[in-house]
């Protein structure tokens, strides 16, 4: 399975800053030790012009230029510098990567992203540019582009489903995706977490401080139901899964009390959702705030485990429906 990295892109941020930006870099290294799980690639930074699907003209100059205003930053919660922009660049290129090859292959990973706080004027809770929203965006673009030049007279849509498990309601990407019908929009989160002020996704479920493994589990089984049945006359063609870690029993401003093993069957259940729906996934890691690091870690790299698996039965399926089809040929074919 293919996984875009960029944790050579670091911010310069004051000491003591609560961002923990090693994580990005701990993860890799963590995975580099395993070379036949995953297929690391470094990720291609988005270009500026792509960023213009979703955000407005005035807020990426403010970006990209050193413009944005002193509450802008602390709302984003970053400092401005020149890393500022030229990391969010790539933040955005690695799951736009993701996306295409989840397209070819069925599953892909960003091994950071899921910047969902941001909106289309303005970046918010460290997040700066909206790295899903803009890949949707872009995939549905070349998906258009695609039917156009293959002669549809009316081009398909591509639809895509967001499945939003960070800790933190996806305010960001719901709000941009408001009364869009391409984009159905799940976001499964602490209630009286941050961001104080919701905004609406198609389906939100809040749930309570201290919710445990039964209790969430139970809330994502019916989640999904809800979202299966609302999108049956029209099925994704695209997935992306935010795979936050803050839900963890150790993080520090998750406020959840889920276990790895909690984390590890949340996964594989959306996964295998997926699979059976044959719905490709480009998976971001999203929020991740232990106390202790390394726990965090390895709940991301667990999701990546359980992500390289289900990549693995897309690759069997393909393999046995390709194997079907030239068997099927064959016998037609004979005398």
């Amino acid at each position: 399975m293919r996984a875009f990295h960029y944790d050579h892109q670091t911010l310069a941020l004051p000491p003591g800053h609560r961002f923990p930006q090693s994580k990005y870099q701990m993860l890799r290294e963590r995975l580099e030790r395993d070379p036949g799980l995953l297929r690391l690639q470094v990720a291609e930074p988005a270009t500026p012009d792509v960023l213009s699907l979703v955000h407005t003209p005035d807020y990426i100059d403010a970006v990209l230029h050193g413009t944005l205003s002193p509450a802008a930053q602390r709302e984003i919660g970053f400092p401005w510098g020149p890393s500022l922009p030229r990391r969010s660049l790539f933040s955005v290129g690695a799951t736009m990567d993701a996306a295409r090859a989840a397209l070819e292959e069925g599953v892909a990973a960003s091994l950071a992203g899921g910047t969902h706080h941001a909106y289309a004027d303005k970046g918010s809770g460290f997040c700066v540019f909206n790295d899903v929203a803009v890949a949707a965006r872009v995939m549905q673009a070349a998906h258009h582009r695609r039917s156009t030049a293959n002669g549809a007279s009316t081009p398909s849509a591509l639809r895509v489903l967001v499945i939003d498990l960070d800790v933190h309601q996806g305010n960001g990407t719901a709000s941009i995706f408001a009364q869009d019908e391409s984009v159905f929009t799940l976001s499964l989160h602490g209630e009286k977490n941050f961001p104080f002020r919701k905004e609406r996704s198609d389906l939100d479920v809040g749930l309570p401080d201290g919710c445990g493994d039964e209790v969430y589990l139970r809330a994502l089984d019916e989640a999904l139901a809800t979202v299966w049945q609302r999108v049956a006359d029209h099925p994704p063609g695209l997935a992306f899964y935010l795979a936050g870690a803050d839900p963890h029993e150790g993080d520090r401003l998750g406020r959840l009390k889920l276990t790895a093993d909690g984390l590890l069957a949340r996964d594989r259940r959306v996964l295998a959702d997926l699979f059976d729906r044959r719905i490709p996934v480009a998976i971001s890691m999203a929020g991740g705030y232990g106390e202790d690091l390394s726990v965090t870690v390895d709940v991301q790299q667990r999701t990546l485990e359980a992500a390289a698996q289900s990549w693995q039965r897309w690759q069997d399926r393909t393999a046995q429906e390709q194997t079907a089809d030239e068997h099927g040929w064959h016998e037609s074919a004979s005398p």
